[in-house]
């Protein structure tokens, strides 16, 4: 036994080591995705140390390691909790109505379509957006268009099909393509009934994964594209999408600087949307972050609708009255944005042969 434990904290030290190592191979990143999982592990391996490696002379070394990590994840860790805190919405005579809105990747082999269709019918949010949504998709969704009389429709094969709909009233709605010309991100700009602007974006990059991209440039690159182009707007802005990232990947910490938005599951919950058929490997893909004029009211997480991820959901007021959620925007550093550029620069040299180049836009 004091073998398999040996073995074991070896491998979950190693796991934790790898994403300090800025390489973006799927390699480094992926363990990324798992933190939470380690932490977890890792817990549970220190402690049965106690009871089967005591008397060894490794126990001494490995031990240190695995508690400071252990702390360091739970650092990290701790700010996606309840007890962290956050700024609580109070509602004031110029702040906007409630505004709700449904982000899903639908999963594009998903032929449950009625699923999908009955849960933006019972819910009724202002907006919702798809993600992986092919044509099959878009037939499936037209039932829902009288009314969402307003769109934004980007059909592809490939899956990163992205589909927009509200109820808002739509001043301009354009597609992007940042780094690669069939991955599109989609930017709105919208009008709540009582008179409210903001910039609605939606995003959905490429994972780092064995099976897909083998680096994270085009995700990188695209997110960071996203974070430089918000940066200095002055309409109020919410990002949403599934980011093929998690929070506190160091990609992450710069879109977060790079835009100065902030993350919305910072005092709310890890609330992990994939994978849905598999709950011990869950992670946070599908991220939300806004500008400081934007207050979260509720962010939650619906059940299945028949794809690999969870449908998130967010209610939020608008307040020009910002002052108190300012002092969570975090700033970017000395070489910072040079390496955000870089970033970018090496997502758009990054070629994949991992997409079908096929793009409809209806």
């Amino acid at each position: 036994m004091a073998t398999i434990i040996l073995i074991l904290s070896i491998l979950l030290i190693l796991l934790s080591l790898l994403p300090f190592v800025q390489n973006q191979h799927w390699i480094f990143r992926v363990p990324e995705f798992l933190k939470l999982q380690i932490f977890v592990l890792q817990v549970i391996v220190f402690i049965a140390a106690f009871f089967y490696m005591k008397d060894t002379q490794c126990f001494w070394i490995i031990q240190p390691i695995q508690a400071a990590l252990i702390v360091y994840h739970a650092i990290i860790l701790m700010r996606y909790t309840k007890f962290w805190r956050t700024t609580t919405f109070e509602q004031r005579g110029n702040a906007s109505d409630k505004i709700k809105i449904i982000s899903c990747n639908i999963y594009q082999f998903n032929t449950e379509y009625q699923r999908f269709v009955n849960l933006i019918q019972k819910e009724q949010p202002d907006i919702f957006l798809t993600m992986e949504s092919n044509s099959d998709w878009e037939q499936a969704m037209r039932v829902l268009e009288k009314e969402y009389p307003n769109f934004e429709k980007v059909t592809l094969e490939n899956t990163y099909g992205m589909h927009f709909y509200t109820k808002l009233k739509v001043h301009k709605v354009q597609t992007h393509y940042f780094v690669a010309e069939d991955l599109p991100s989609i930017e709105a700009e919208l009008e709540t009934r009582d008179g409210h602007r903001f910039v609605f974006f939606c995003v959905h990059p490429p994972p780092p994964s064995p099976t897909e991209e083998d680096n994270s440039k085009e995700r990188d690159g695209d997110l960071l594209s996203v974070a430089k182009r918000v940066r200095d707007y002055k309409l109020p802005v919410v990002i949403t999408g599934d980011f093929n990232n998690v929070a506190w990947a160091r990609s992450s910490v710069l879109f977060r600087k790079t835009s100065r938005l902030i993350d919305a599951r910072i005092g709310r919950g890890i609330l992990s949307t994939f994978h849905a058929k598999y709950w011990f490997f869950r992670v946070p893909l599908d991220l939300l972050f806004h500008s400081p004029e934007v207050f979260i009211d509720r962010l939650f997480i619906y059940p299945s609708v028949g794809s690999d991820h969870f449908p998130i959901g967010c209610t939020f007021h608008i307040d020009c009255h910002s002052e108190e959620q300012e002092e969570q925007i975090e700033h970017l550093e000395a070489g910072e944005m040079q390496e955000v550029n870089e970033l970018i620069e090496e997502g758009k040299n990054e070629e994949s042969d991992n997409r079908e180049d096929v793009v409809n836009n209806s």
